[in-house]
């Protein structure tokens, strides 16, 4: 189980794939009780993961508004249907203008400022990369 991408992921997703808007699937696993590292305020806190991941919603969607992106649906997955496994506690699409601005605002310092309430609450995640339909 991992929440943060290989840098063989990372190299992918800047040289490959749609030259035009974006969607990235996130499914999310949360922690029984969120993690934080112990030089941040929120160590003391008794959060469970998914109150750690919105925190981290919170402060995300601010950013998604400034650089075109937007949260298309969200929603708790209730069952899987096909396949094995319990599958994941919450699914979050997000379309973004293109590669290039997901990237950006994943190396930018407001984003990485917050991404540690991420890495709290999350016990396991995995990141899809879509091309953009035009429902999106």
């Amino acid at each position: 189980m991992t929440i943060r991408p290989s840098q063989d992921q990372v190299a992918r997703m800047a040289s490959d794939g749609s030259q035009g808007p974006i969607v990235m699937v996130n499914l999310l696993k949360y922690r029984a009780r969120a993690d934080y590292p112990a030089d941040k305020p929120e160590a003391g806190e008794m959060l469970s993961g998914r109150e750690a991941y919105l925190r981290y919603g919170v402060e995300v969607s601010k950013i998604l508004g400034k650089i075109g992106a937007r949260i298309v649906w969200q929603g708790r997955q209730s069952l899987v249907m096909i396949g094995e496994g319990e599958g994941w506690d919450d699914v979050v699409c997000v379309r973004y203008p293109s590669r290039q601005a997901f990237l950006g605002m994943a190396r930018s310092a407001e984003y990485n400022a917050i991404h540690y309430h991420r890495d709290a609450g999350l016990a396991d995640t995995v990141l899809l990369c879509c091309e953009a339909g035009t429902a999106a």
